[in-house]
């Protein structure tokens, strides 16, 4: 693996941390401020459009896209798109302003892989183009979704149609206004197969039968404009056509879509850990306890110096699983995705802890970025699967490996 980044990747982390200084970090507590006020519950920030049309002005435009997907891509690896989630990163919501934030990601990689070509000018060309944004519906109350097996929404085939009848929950992104396209993964034939029982189907937002039972709050916050729900499903009907790659196809879809999707949590994650520590640093430097700078103490500076070295091992982590993802394929990867999976938000919880405990008040509250870096990786710890169950598969897949050697 390089460790030195193309002259193209390099001119695009320049451009993107100048992006950033400019429009991004300077209106973050305007934009907390508008999405915490009651008054704007799911509503939009009126300064997001104007960010995302200077920056796909500026070329910084669906750059998450791996460059096998040809006329949609921007031509960028996995390896390549590393440092540019981990600028992006550094504040939790900048992602959108590039087309580059999730479930949206995810969704179009589903889209450009399996979708058929109607289904691409359909839905694709719009998310593509930043004017609509997507939903994933896998989680259910029900069921422990952390098995994708599991998933017990039915879709049936009636004619024409597919009828969808099912209960999902934290559904991301379900509340924003401009959030038109709904993918839902169910099962379509229970008596076949584990792994062939399930289809994964295209929703319009507006279709009949789709219903917001509640919206859900993580640790207390709303995460207006997009949030989370409960969702009910209730004689949805859709055009057969809206079935994506096939009936049975479903849990392929689903591993397809979330391999790319983890490592690009665990960029953004070590973002805002790097983000953290910087705060961390700054923060022991300008205050004075006892008689002397907090910098000063070895405690701190241990601190620090851990910090740093859990950050830089996450980092070589990350770049290792996408530079495999790129050279054999995410299937023969998997271990790399699973082991940065457990690791990042991990790293990036335990470094914004530190940096809450040098900040003292002032890091549990919106003054600076570590409330929201720690709160977010606590909560990633469990999104697109638990460690558990990340380490579960890793530690067969090690045994399995190396028994047979």
């Amino acid at each position: 693996m390089n460790f030195d980044h193309s002259d193209k990747v390099r001119g695009l982390i320049d451009k993107l941390e100048a992006f950033m200084a400019e429009h991004v970090y300077p209106i973050e507590h305007e934009f907390h401020a508008w999405n915490n006020d009651p008054a704007n519950l799911w509503k939009r920030w009126p300064g997001i459009e104007p960010i995302k049309a200077k920056a796909r002005a500026a070329g910084l435009w669906n750059l998450f896209l791996p460059h096998e997907y040809g006329e949609f891509s921007p031509g960028l690896t996995n390896l390549e798109y590393a440092p540019l989630a981990e600028i992006m990163g550094r504040s939790p919501h900048a992602s959108e302003f590039f087309n580059c934030s999730a479930p949206d990601t995810g969704n179009m990689e589903v889209l450009a892989k399996f979708g058929s070509p109607e289904q691409q000018k359909r839905w694709l060309k719009p998310l593509l183009a930043g004017e609509i944004r997507s939903v994933y519906l896998m989680t259910e109350p029900a069921v422990a979704s952390s098995d994708a097996t599991n998933v017990s929404t039915s879709i049936v085939r009636d004619g024409d149609d597919y009828v969808i009848n099912g209960v999902k929950w934290w559904i991301s992104g379900i509340m924003d206004p401009n959030a038109e396209l709904l993918i839902v993964m169910g099962k379509s034939n229970p008596d076949g197969p584990r792994h062939q029982q399930h289809s994964t189907i295209i929703v319009p937002r507006n279709t009949p039968g789709v219903r917001v039972v509640r919206t859900m709050r993580v640790f207390s916050n709303a995460n207006s404009p997009g949030g989370e729900a409960e969702v009910a499903l209730e004689n949805v009907r859709v055009p057969a056509s809206n079935l994506i790659l096939g009936e049975g196809r479903g849990f392929e879809i689903a591993q397809g879509r979330l391999g790319p999707g983890r490592i690009h949590h665990c960029m953004r994650s070590i973002g805002q850990a790097q983000r953290s520590l910087e705060a961390m640093a700054k923060r022991a430097d300008s205050r004075v306890a006892f008689g002397k700078k907090l910098s000063e103490q070895g405690s701190i500076r241990q601190d620090v110096a851990r910090s740093f070295c859990e950050i830089e091992m996450a980092r070589l982590l990350t770049l290792k699983a996408a530079d495999a993802m790129d050279k054999y394929g995410n299937k023969v990867a998997a271990d790399l995705i699973a082991a940065i999976k457990v690791v990042a938000p991990q790293m990036a919880q335990t470094v914004a802890d530190r940096a809450i405990q040098v900040h003292g008040g002032m890091g549990v509250c919106e003054d600076t970025s570590v409330a929201e870096a720690f709160t977010l990786n606590r909560y990633l710890r469990i999104a697109d699967g638990p460690d558990e169950v990340h380490m579960n598969q890793l530690g067969r897949l090690k045994i399995k490996q190396y028994t047979q050697a």
